[in-house]
């Protein structure tokens, strides 16, 4: 296909990798051939790269399986995961997982992205609720603005709380920074 027909939330196959398309910029300038600016991850390594194609250039589209599969647990060697579909339990080793797995509790269901059997990424939602297992008690007095001291959440993950926020209470947290975007309400 075309470069210009590339759009965010597709895949590419370039360079013997296989790429998520972030964003697309179509230039026009005003001397020289026109192109289109992508912003493309790397779904094995998470890393990210900006590429210029030229408007004529043709690249391979990658198919990439969007499937629903539950967090069960890890272990030495990766997580496991199950296919809610089919039941089949895969183990997904932790160098390709990367962070993610600090955002998960077991039971916890996400899409994985799946190219030619291999699951290559996660998609993780935009936030978590996790219970603070560890952090300091309230300092009375400490009534500075901005102020935040470390927590410790049920997965593992270190993040910044304020300091009214106590052990065993639910936070949301952002899974892309890692930081504390509010308290969950008990229902």
């Amino acid at each position: 296909m075309k470069a210009t027909d590339v759009k965010p939330g597709m895949a590419l196959d370039m360079d013997n990798q296989v790429w998520l398309v972030v964003s697309t910029e179509h230039v026009k300038p005003g001397k020289g051939p026109a192109y289109v600016q992508v912003k493309l991850k790397n779904v094995r390594t998470g890393g990210h790269v900006e590429k210029r194609l030229r408007s004529v250039e043709e690249v391979e589209q990658a198919m990439l399986d969007r499937r629903e599969m539950e967090y069960l647990y890890s272990d030495g060697s990766g997580a496991v995961f199950m296919d809610n579909q089919t039941f089949d339990q895969l183990s997904i080793p932790n160098e390709q997982l990367g962070n993610a797995l600090l955002y998960l509790k077991p039971n916890t269901v996400v899409t994985t992205l799946v190219h030619e059997g291999q699951v290559m990424s996660l998609e993780l939602p935009a936030a978590v609720d996790l219970q603070i297992t560890e952090t300091q008690p309230v300092v009375r007095g400490a009534t500075a603005t901005n102020q935040l001291k470390e927590a410790i959440c049920e997965t593992g993950l270190k993040t910044r709380v304020p300091p009214f926020i106590k052990q065993g209470e639910v936070v949301r947290i952002n899974t892309t920074t890692g930081e504390y975007l509010g308290r969950v309400k008990e229902e």
